[in-house]
């Protein structure tokens, strides 16, 4: 039986939704088209980017679905070169511990084809870094829910907005981050997610071969499983 204090919900109208000019099949492929050509990058240029634009990119982040719509994120835009400085160079101090000491054989095998290593050159080249916290409680200590599956729902926003409005990126995760909760003077409730440089390639930037390679459909799709097993 329902708790006769819960407060009771109340329904609105559907708000006017985005309907393309085109069929859905030709909307979703329309989309994909677009997607498709994102990519990883760690070769920024230093050329501005409006404070306007990363507003905007946000915004479109914050349209995520959440967990008992707590919405519990938070994105701090850093253009500051001092601290994005302090933010280089502290992720580096991880990083050189990560490809020294913690990281597996396997785990340095798998990243060798991407050509990474512990130079964070992004950190002070990209015009915008976008440090996603996701808030463990929200700011007036009430319960958050589905909190990782929330703030990742929300940076898969952030990337499409960000690929969308011509600039790339790429999702940075030193490990641990707690670095940036200091650096950036983050509360206690606010635990890092995600480090996000964003801005244009530099017109001499390349990504690594294997970085343009995407798995066929048949390989990630599965349609009405859970029927009757297949014979070999």
């Amino acid at each position: 039986m329902p708790h006769a204090d819960l407060p009771k919900a109340k329904f609105v109208p559907l708000p006017p939704r985005y309907v393309p000019d085109s069929t859905p099949e030709e909307a979703a492929k329309h989309f994909f088209e677009v997607m498709r050509t994102r990519r990883t990058v760690r070769m920024f240029s230093d050329r501005p980017v409006s404070q306007e634009t990363i507003e905007w990119i946000v915004k479109a982040a914050t349209t995520a679905p959440s967990g008992a719509n707590k919405q519990p994120w938070r994105f701090v835009c850093v253009q500051d070169a001092e601290i994005k400085r302090k933010i280089r160079h502290a992720a580096e101090e991880e990083e050189r511990e990560f490809y020294s000491r913690r990281a597996s054989q396997e785990w340095l095998r798998d990243l060798a084809p991407l050509g990474t290593d512990e130079n964070k050159e992004f950190l002070e080249t990209a015009p915008w870094l976008i440090v996603v916290f996701k808030l463990a409680k929200m700011d007036d200590d009430s319960q958050v829910y589905y909190l990782n599956e929330s703030v990742g729902l929300a940076c898969g926003l952030l990337l499409a907005a960000i690929h969308h409005a011509g600039l790339v990126s790429v999702t940075h995760t030193p490990s641990p981050m707690g670095f940036l909760a200091k650096v950036l003077k983050r509360p206690a409730n606010e635990r890092p997610f995600l480090l996000i440089p964003v801005g244009y390639p530099s017109d001499d930037c390349q990504v690594p071969a294997k970085a343009l390679l995407r798995k066929p459909l048949d390989e990630v799709m599965v349609i009405d499983a859970g029927g009757e097993p297949r014979g070999d």
